[in-house]
């Protein structure tokens, strides 16, 4: 069984744009030292998936074939990453939009993944909820003080190296 990192996209990977949605590559900005992160993190041995709501697909504000282009120039920018879930609907709708767990499931099925030594790494209390739900670790990218069910708290992605180093 593999261990992974799953991570949510916006607000952990890119700069998230509050109020509107990601819907072109030059919209697309990586935050501070996101790869190396990922570097760390596969030089651990992890699996490295990304799971995203990308319900503006649902609303009509961009296509798949857009989020298409996006993920494409992503794992241009980050190859260090796996896989790629992402739900295109509405809320309410689906098992698969966090914090439901559709897509760690899907994840667990295709890689075969241990949630056990998984962690989910995301900035809302939703990824939190649904990395919880499987029995993976958690940690909450805060921006300000907020509560948080997380296992563990961190300033950026960066930072979840050493919380996960230390928890080996």
């Amino acid at each position: 069984m593999n261990k992974a990192i799953f991570l949510d996209r916006d607000g952990v990977i890119n700069k998230r744009l509050i109020g509107d949605y990601v819907k072109k590559i030059e919209e697309f900005k990586l935050l501070p030292k996101v790869r190396e992160a990922l570097v760390e993190f596969k030089k651990m041995g992890y699996l490295l998936i990304v799971v995203t709501n990308q319900q503006g697909v649902a609303k009509g504000v961009m296509t798949e074939e857009d989020l298409k282009v996006i993920h494409d120039y992503m794992l241009k920018l980050l190859p260090e990453i796996d896989d790629i879930f992402y739900c295109p609907h509405l809320e309410g709708t689906c098992n698969c939009r966090k914090p439901r767990n559709g897509m760690l499931l899907k994840a667990r099925e295709k890689w075969g993944i241990d949630f056990k030594k998984s962690w989910m790494i995301g900035d809302s209390e939703r990824d939190i909820i649904c990395g919880k739900s499987v029995g993976c670790k958690t940690i909450r990218i805060l921006y300000e003080d907020e509560e948080t069910e997380a296992d563990f708290i961190a300033k950026s992605l960066y930072d979840c190296v050493e919380i996960i180093k230390n928890s080996g």
